[in-house]
């Protein structure tokens, strides 16, 4: 009985290790002349085939709970996987890993604004305190006293890639308790590669791409191994392994050990990248992270006379979403 819950937290952290390596695959072919479009669709296309099997699985005897659903699906392949991810890859041309994902992370916080304007769900004291921290620390990480040095172009990807974040955020309260996570996993990526690949080829949107070698943590390497890494091990291994984790300890619990893929960002940004933010961006980052950890504390709280959103399972979230 003991073992569950520590299974439950081992495969909650594999997934947000594994989604943590997202921004570092995708610096790498963005750098050798991959668009962000290109990149996406590369990496959402590939898990969306992978993970087709066990969608189409676990749907068997209810494809009317597909048809049900087909909108949700198409939205969350809009916001939740197209515009959060072409926002977070083209905020990693500017801006270092970890302070793009903390930038992401702050759809957490937008999601409150929404809620109380939308529906007049007036946040309560924890999460007030914990969007004032949030804020006061988007404040540090963006530097504003100036001694870091990044682009403001990259400050309104991330912000974009947040609104996406969000967007999920909010369907994923909404989303059908029948339709397995698997398949709305890969519904949704699928959803979302197609619709940017025919965006693209309108010439809206830039693709492009290299196929020769790219370089990865200091080393020449082909480009299949990036493609790889963000498909396979940032995408179908951390889908699985968070759809696993959550079925153990419940979409709240592991919505909290998904926080830890920021402090994975930025550790494995430093290692393979030797990308490092300012010591006052990391306290930013610390009191983002707490700000969003106080919300989510907020929400477990619950209150029986005031819903709250509810939070959606690690195994879809987008890190760079």
């Amino acid at each position: 009985m003991h073992s569950r819950p520590a299974a439950g937290a081992a495969l909650a952290l594999l997934s947000a290790v594994t989604f943590a390596t997202s921004g570092t695959f995708a610096r790498s072919l963005i750098e050798a002349g991959w668009s962000a479009e290109s990149a996406v669709i590369a990496r959402v296309g590939v898990a969306a085939l992978v993970l087709a099997i066990p969608a189409l699985l676990s749907l068997r005897g209810r494809w009317s709970v597909l048809r049900g659903n087909a909108t949700s699906i198409g939205m969350f392949g809009l916001l939740g996987v197209a515009l959060a991810q072409v926002c977070f890859f083209n905020a990693v041309r500017y801006l270092p890993v970890g302070v793009a994902l903390l930038l992401e992370y702050l759809g957490i916080i937008f999601v409150v604004g929404w809620m109380w304007l939308r529906h007049g769900q007036r946040p309560r004291r924890l999460t007030v305190a914990g969007s004032v921290a949030a804020l006061v620390g988007l404040a540090f990480v963006l530097d504003l006293a100036g001694t870091a040095d990044f682009h403001p172009v990259g400050v309104l990807w991330g912000l974009g890639a947040a609104f996406g974040l969000a967007g999920y955020f909010v369907l994923a309260g909404r989303v059908d308790p029948r339709l397995p996570s698997v398949a709305m996993a890969s519904g949704g990526m699928a959803v979302g590669a197609g619709v940017l690949l025919l965006v693209g080829l309108t010439g809206l949107l830039p693709l492009h791409a290299t196929f020769g070698d790219v370089t990865f943590a200091g080393q020449t390497t082909s480009w299949l191994l990036p493609i790889a890494g963000l498909s396979l091990v940032a995408a179908v291994i951390a889908y699985l392994a968070g759809i696993a984790g959550t079925r153990i300890l419940g979409p709240r619990l592991s919505s909290f050990v998904g926080l830890t893929e920021v402090l994975f960002a930025v550790l494995i940004a430093w290692l393979f990248l030797n990308e490092l933010p300012t010591g006052w961006q990391l306290f930013g980052g610390a009191m983002i992270v707490a700000g969003v950890a106080l919300v989510r504390l907020d929400e477990l709280r619950g209150s029986p006379t005031e819903p709250t959103p509810v939070a959606p399972e690690p195994a879809l979230a987008l890190d760079g979403r």
